[in-house]
């Protein structure tokens, strides 16, 4: 059980750390709950004590024979900090300490956790910015605001992101993994690409994401910039990751090959079609008495292979990673396939009924580009992704 200090500033999005909250101590956490004095504005102490089984105080002049403006940083294995309004940013950037939150958060010396919630003008205005990156410069990990409906009829960045998904990146942070991403932007591409037959068909997998999700949270939770390249998946967005909508492979490739100039490392984890039909109608195809008109295929572009001939020249990505899904004689598929793609990492999983898509757990064999293999016993899929990115990092070090 770890401990854990839930810091809550005065926005309208206060109202869903109730629900983040909940998570943790459902989870068997020790949550105490440190509220600015506007934040019981919104969601008042009776609530939070409740919810959290602790006493809940604004001021350090509470309580003062315990020293709760030291201890309780102290004493904590997180602190994070939903949601973290543009001024608690500006008081923890620039070390005020005139409430009880601003002093827990100096005295905290476990990892600390900001999810911004605000405006779009006041998450982009560059006095915000430069706080975020001072922040992030002193180890702090800074989520990225989910973009969608805010106050009113504003639409943008600055939403909170999904608590759940809040709670997956501190999950992921209080295991220990450390901030090894921290200053480094990745690509990870996730789900199935679908080509259209016509308006209504279309030629796809069976892939759901949750291989390529979990690799986007545990960036996140180390520390890294995430662009997430996700393709026909209905999840949650990652908290803290871009994310790029697609459907094609085409389209995945643009979006890739955009955001891999930049990027330190791209994880390949999409199932991209092979195929797809030379000629879509435009108009739904009718079934008829008679056969139906056979569809003729092309190819698609390879992207993995893409990336591994511009590495050839290029700087970025200065590793590559792709997957390789198999049925059938699945090592020696995925060593010929990773001497053909020119990528750094292979995984290769075996998938089938009730094995690797749309499931929670994967196992797989990382084959390296120096005839190495790492074997990962079936588990979580965030575990899989975690084994991953320690072998992106042996290698980006």
């Amino acid at each position: 059980m770890s401990s854990i200090v839930l810091g809550v500033s005065a926005g309208i999005a206060v109202y869903k750390s109730c629900e983040l909250l909940r998570l943790f101590t459902e989870s068997g956490h020790d949550v105490r709950v440190v509220p600015t004095r506007d934040a019981l504005r919104f969601v008042g102490e009776p609530t939070w004590a409740a919810l959290s089984g602790n006493p809940v105080s604004t001021e350090v002049w509470e309580s003062v024979h315990e020293v709760p403006h030291v201890r309780i940083g102290q004493s904590a294995d997180l602190v994070v900090v939903a949601p973290a309004t543009a001024d608690v940013l500006a008081r923890a950037a620039n070390g005020l300490a005139n409430d009880l939150l601003t002093n827990t958060l100096l005295t905290a010396r476990c990892p600390v956790v900001f999810a911004p919630a605000m405006h779009t003008e006041m998450w982009e205005h560059p006095a915000t910015r430069a706080n975020v990156a001072t922040l992030r410069e002193r180890g702090a990990i800074v989520i990225e605001p989910a973009v969608g409906r805010l106050t009113g009829a504003d639409t943008g960045p600055g939403r909170l992101p999904d608590p759940v998904e809040i709670f997956e990146v501190c999950r992921r942070v209080v295991s220990g993994r450390g901030l090894d991403l921290a200053g480094r932007h990745v690509v990870v591409s996730a789900g199935g690409t679908r080509e259209a037959v016509d308006p209504v068909r279309f030629i796809g997998n069976r892939s759901s994401g949750l291989q390529g999700y979990a690799l986007a949270r545990t960036a996140v939770a180390r520390g890294a910039e995430v662009t997430l390249v996700s393709a026909n998946v209905g999840l949650p967005d990652p908290a803290g990751a871009k994310v790029v909508r697609v459907d094609s492979a085409r389209r995945l490739r643009e979006a890739v090959l955009s955001a891999a100039g930049h990027a330190d490392a791209v994880v390949m984890a999409a199932a991209v079609a092979d195929f797809r039909p030379v000629r879509q109608s435009e108009s739904k195809i009718k079934k008829s008495s008679g056969e139906p008109e056979p569809i003729h295929l092309t190819k698609n572009p390879d992207v993995l292979a893409e990336l591994g001939e511009i590495r050839r020249t290029a700087a970025f990505p200065r590793v590559l990673v792709g997957f390789a899904a198999e049925t059938d004689d699945v090592l020696a598929n995925g060593r010929a396939k990773l001497e053909r793609k020119g990528c750094d990492l292979l995984v290769v999983n075996q998938v089938g009924e009730n094995l690797a898509f749309g499931t929670p757990d994967n196992a797989a064999v990382v084959l390296s580009a120096d005839g190495g293999s790492v074997e990962i016993p079936r588990g979580p899929k965030e575990d899989l992704a975690d084994v991953v990115w320690d072998l992106v990092v042996a290698r980006l070090s």
